[in-house]
């Protein structure tokens, strides 16, 4: 017997308790016969005006927990919708965070912002990218780093200097539809937005329209990653070319 409400996929979903926009954006893009399952990391709301180092090492041991929270309902993936650890010791190090993700989750398939968004771009045959961040210029640097170090050309890095977890859920579509137009070029392939609590899932559709370009936003990337990996081939109209034409 399969489960009931999620018969073709259970997706499970890590996010750090300060983030309440992953959840909403992710379940807004469920196709049907998919169930969402949502676990929380057990975290405060850390200032980011000086450093996220603390905020990182933080994170590590209650995304584990957060991972095993959800394992028990048999999830047939994870996505894990928290940025910073993933980008902050470099590329050379994700497959060993990859690797602790999957232990932690009993050995089922698990989807992460760098292995979703290069799978996405090579969708696209982009290799110069503008980034938006929602950190502030330390943060701004590690993800720059990350992606130079994976062969991509950064054109720009605009970050939404967010001053805690928390408040970057404050971030409105406004400020953001004005973002992507300060960080866009003629020179620009695609944008791609780093961090799940910022709420860009409808924004990033639309801006595509008048960009002309992919505009991958994180939580829409993840999920799209998730289904993709796991079989579910539907297109989802609203989010963008990511989820209607790939």
């Amino acid at each position: 017997m399969t489960d009931s409400l999620g018969p073709r996929l259970k997706v499970g979903v890590v996010v750090p308790a300060t983030n309440t926009s992953a959840q909403p954006e992710m379940e807004a893009m469920r196709p049907v016969g998919v169930t969402n399952h949502t676990g929380r990391m057990p975290t405060a709301d850390t200032s980011l005006t000086a450093s996220i180092d603390n905020l990182v090492d933080s994170y590590r041991e209650s995304t584990h927990k957060a991972i095993g929270s959800i394992v028990p309902c048999k999830p047939d993936c994870v996505v894990i919708g928290f940025s910073p650890e993933i980008y902050w010791d470099g590329p050379d190090s994700h497959a060993g965070v990859l690797a602790s993700m999957k232990e932690a989750a009993d050995g089922i398939p698990v989807s992460m912002s760098p292995d979703a968004v290069n799978t996405a771009l090579a969708c696209y045959g982009a290799r110069r990218i503008a980034v938006i961040t929602p950190y502030l210029p330390v943060g701004d640097d590690t993800v720059t780093r990350f992606f130079t170090d994976s062969g991509y050309d950064v054109v720009k890095v605009q970050g939404l200097g967010c001053s805690s977890p928390e408040k970057i859920s404050h971030v409105s579509e406004a400020e953001l539809r004005h973002t992507v137009k300060e960080i866009d070029s003629r020179d620009v392939e695609a944008i791609v937005q780093i961090g799940t609590n910022v709420a860009m899932a409808r924004v990033a559709a639309t801006a595509e329209e008048w960009t002309g370009k992919p505009v991958i936003t994180n939580n829409t990337v993840l999920y799209w990653h998730a289904l993709r990996q796991n079989g579910i081939t539907d297109r989802v109209p609203g989010f963008g070319s990511l989820l209607t034409e790939h």
